[in-house]
């Protein structure tokens, strides 16, 4: 049955022949088949494809929220919690049953809202990074959303976009296409007018209409298109997390097999034993650790976006935090991308107007490419360019490194003019032996000013091309550049500027930056197949920037960084970017940069300039201090339960809690612990690096520290006030979950715990915990009561050991950091007191208050000593 007129034809599937003949066809046939034609479709008739066709996206298969529910009720941790219930229900312990079930049933409930939550987070900030199309709408062309692409539609593909549906190639010239997304292969392809494109594919060259004759599931690649998509991997700290949780998981196994060989030693009920044995395995895994690790990320990653950071892989705030040397783009990242021109160079008595308009007609203001916008703005007349007619136009690509147009005058007279790099341009004139030494001349002074250079040439008819002159252009440095640079140094991340321009530019923005004049040219560097000696490489690590630089260069770059142990950051905003923004430890897309850029960063920007990422560096530090407190706090905990529940079980045959009162320890816990995520913390000024050594020794002391008041409680409550079992356990209770909870405060920071103020939602979620375990203490709900009396005791008694354990933190922090140790007091004895007393000042606040280490005794001391001598 044939289609109505101007009603679309339905697309087959993909195993569908007549859907392949759409590839083939000749082009008249494809668009009678779809109904359209290159002037595009009308935006009434798009939203009627759009309905009929569905978005041009690939929908993800989406698990059943039941199912996903239920999933939390299955595996390791699940099923020791589900066998405890069992057991308590076959030993007849009511309360015990129906309070682990309330633990089982709260886990679960918890862990899916908040993966929800955190899934919902993400979904939107990905929908920031939605790639955008050039579509033919009612005669004009808009940018809707590639989702809303549909057969028929006409689109415009350039220089670094994805490639948003297939789609065959309208009138124009060959362009060349990356599909090793899709395809494996490394070497582009050509595509010529009338040849399919496909979903997916990246524009490697040139600039072409396309007329799209499938979407979504329908392409020819069908799920592979989605390149946006990242796969979810683990990153190191996340793993340094896990191998705790393993850890943490074979020490209660461990100690939990020795309370069960004592107690069928002993004699005691077996089932009783094993029942208690299970509940004490499950308080003791860290069964919130993966909800609070994604509560934590999915946090971090709307705060960057508050910062106009979007995160496309949540690792990436981790590896964000320790980047110590981030290889920055000059151009919109530390200049702020607006080119002015400046009166340009002219050869043979060429009018400067005439050097102007000739660059201007190789100029197109449609691509909005910074340099083309400064050309033409630099006409005085600005209808001059009315006479001429542009026949055909060449955009920019990196291998031509020009841009050339055909233009027809008003008298009928053809001619072709070019602009592009000014040695690009010498070699395709037939005039350059006697120009060239002028122009090398001009360029290099215009270079000394820190003006790039553009070079202009014209041909007329079919004849030789001549050098007409060459056109300065001055990108001046964003206002903040120097301010930020200078914070970055701060925190110990150093800038290297990387540009494509020549040396004497480079030099002259890094000198206005103050970011060092130690550029090297990159043509003396190698590809990424090139070892490089130890003297090139130490070179390109002491060096402040690269001039002359090339996308292998920047491969190449951050390898030897990698190499020599640094961990780098990348910004990039075109489509030869892509390799090295993956292979960076952090790859950052900055604003504007093209879809490819985007597709292979692991972080986006949406505002140009460096400030962006510096802010993003200090947020990704603070992420990483609450994941490394929640480390810290786990651990230590882990460890008072265990190892005091062990002791007293082997040591005085005593049971100091019951299994209700350990099942509500963990479900209060992990209740309050989430509000970390949201906690008030102070970032380092140096890159963040996982220190196990710091981590398992500070929660080690914790620990140890945890088990002696806890027997020091038990010795008061049994030998001094005689109390009975019952109430002890009810006492040694209350202690442990006030404890717990107090040690947040001390593994939040690395000073005393009163030099960072707490977030409120994390002292109130403590407090709110806190108060509920006292009433539950008190009124004795499912244990024996304890009264006002004793809880206020208990309080008192943890408030005391809470002061002692902060200078026991303090202090362990202090032994542990002594390989970093600052240099003794002694090395400022020839400072004058009152700088000597600052100095040591600004070491506690540094070193201690803000967690950082001793090294920074040695900057206050060298940062004092200058203002002294200044002074």
């Amino acid at each position: 049955m044939k289609p109505k007129a101007g009603e679309p034809t339905a697309l087959p599937s993909k195993a569908d022949p007549k859907k392949d003949d759409l590839k083939t066809l000749p082009m008249s046939e494809v668009e009678k088949r779809l109904t359209s034609s290159p002037d595009g479709l009308t935006q009434a008739e798009a939203a009627k494809r759009l309905t009929q066709y569905g978005p041009n996206e690939i929908v993800e298969k989406k698990t059943n929220p039941l199912l996903k529910f239920l999933s939390y009720f299955w595996g390791p941790i699940p099923w020791m919690i589900e066998a405890a219930v069992i057991l308590s229900g076959v030993v007849r312990h009511w309360p015990d049953f129906f309070i682990i079930f309330l633990l089982l049933l709260a886990n679960a409930v918890v862990g899916f809202w908040e993966e929800r939550e955190a899934g919902n987070a993400i979904a939107a900030l990905k929908a920031k990074l939605a790639i955008k199309a050039r579509v033919l709408r009612d005669g004009k062309w808009v940018n809707p959303p590639a989702r809303e692409l549909v057969p028929g539609d006409v689109i415009r593909v350039r220089l670094g976009d994805i490639v948003p549906a297939d789609a065959r190639l309208l009138d124009g010239d060959p362009v060349e296409l990356d599909q090793s997304a899709l395809t494996g292969e490394s070497l582009p392809a050509t595509r010529k007018a009338g040849e399919a494109v496909f979903s997916g594919s990246i524009i490697r060259r040139g600039e072409i209409g396309a007329l799209v004759y499938a979407t979504g599931a329908k392409t020819y690649f069908g799920e592979t298109a989605q390149l946006v998509q990242q796969a979810h991997s683990v990153s190191h700290f996340q793993k340094a997390v896990l191998k705790i949780g393993n850890y943490l998981i074979i020490l209660a196994v461990a100690l939990v097999a020795a309370i069960i060989t004592v107690a069928i030693f002993r004699g005691d009920p077996i089932l009783s034993t094993l029942q208690f044995a299970l509940v004490l395995t499950v308080a003791a895994i860290p069964v919130a650790m993966p909800t609070v690790l994604s509560v934590t990320m999915a946090v971090g990653a709307r705060l960057l976006a508050r910062k106009q950071a979007i995160v496309s892989r949540l690792v990436a705030i981790e590896e964000l935090a320790g980047v110590d040397v981030l290889c920055a783009d000059k151009t919109g990242t530390l200049t702020q991308n607006k080119l002015t021109l400046g009166d340009p160079f002219c050869v043979t008595n060429i009018p400067a107007e005439q050097v102007i308009l000739n660059g201007a007609l190789a100029s197109r203001a449609d691509n909005n490419d910074t340099i083309d916008l400064a050309v033409l703005g630099g006409l005085k007349d600005k209808d001059s360019l009315k006479n001429y007619e542009v026949a055909h136009f060449q955009p920019f690509d990196p291998v031509n490194k020009r841009t050339e147009a055909t233009v027809k005058a008003k008298d009928g007279k053809t001619f072709k003019v070019a602009k592009g790099a000014p040695q690009v341009i010498l070699e395709l004139v037939a005039n350059a032996e006697r120009v060239k030494p002028a122009v090398e001349k001009a360029v290099n002074e215009f270079a000394a000013r820190g003006f790039r250079s553009l070079g202009v040439a014209r041909a007329e008819g079919d004849g030789p091309w001549q050098f007409l002159g060459v056109l300065p252009l001055f990108d001046p440095p964003r206002k903040d550049a120097k301010a930020t640079i200078a914070t970055a140094r701060q925190m110990g991340v150093k800038i290297k500027m990387v540009t494509g321009d020549q040396l004497a530019i480079a030099k002259e923005t890094a000198k206005k930056l103050d970011l060092g004049t130690n550029i090297l040219d990159a043509a003396s560097l190698g590809d990424v197949k090139k070892q490089e000696t130890t003297a090139v490489a130490e070179s390109i690590e002491n060096a402040d920037g690269f001039a002359q630089v090339f996308p292998e260069h920047k491969f190449h770059i951050i390898d030897i960084l990698q190499k020599r142990g640094h961990i780098v950051g990348m910004t990039g905003d075109g489509v030869n970017d892509a390799p090295a923004l993956k292979k960076a430890d952090c790859g950052i897309a900055v604003s504007g940069a093209t879809d490819a850029a985007r597709a292979a960063a692991a972080i986006v920007l949406l505002t140009p300039g460096l400030s962006v990422i510096i802010d993003a560096i200090k947020e990704s530090r603070r992420i990483f201090q609450r994941m490394n407190s929640y480390a810290i706090y786990r651990i230590a905990e882990t460890l008072r339960v265990l190892f005091f529940m062990t002791l007293a079980i082997l040591v005085f045959n005593f049971y100091p809690l019951t299994a209700v009162m350990i099942v509500m320890l963990a479900l209060l816990n992990d209740g309050a612990i989430l509000s970390i995520a949201y906690d008030n913390v102070h970032y380092k000024n140096q890159p963040e690096a996982w220190n196990m050594r710091m981590v398992l020794g500070v929660s080690t002391v914790l620990g140890v520290i945890g088990v002696v008041a806890a027997f020091g409680l038990f010795y008061l409550g049994e030998r001094v006030f005689h109390l009975d079992h019952a109430h002890i356990q009810t006492l040694m209770y209350l202690k442990l979950s006030v404890a717990g909870h107090l040690t947040i405060f001390l593994t939040r920071t690395r000073g005393p715990f009163w030099s960072i103020r707490p977030a409120r939602v994390l002292w109130m979620a403590v407090l709110g915990t806190q108060t509920v375990a006292t009433l539950i203490a008190v009124y004795g709900l499912f244990m024996t009561p304890l009264g006002w009396g004793w809880a206020l005791f208990v309080w008192g008694y943890a408030l005391a050991w809470f002061l002692v354990n902060d200078r026991v933190k303090l202090l362990a922090y202090r032994i542990l950091d002594s390989p970093k140790a600052a240099a003794p007091p002694e090395k400022v004895v020839d400072l004058k007191p009152q700088i000597a007393t600052r100095a040591y000042a600004l070491y506690e606040q540094r070193g201690r208050g803000d967690g950082q280490s001793g090294q920074d005794w040695l900057e206050a001391e060298r940062e004092l000593r200058k203002e002294a001598g200044a002074k």
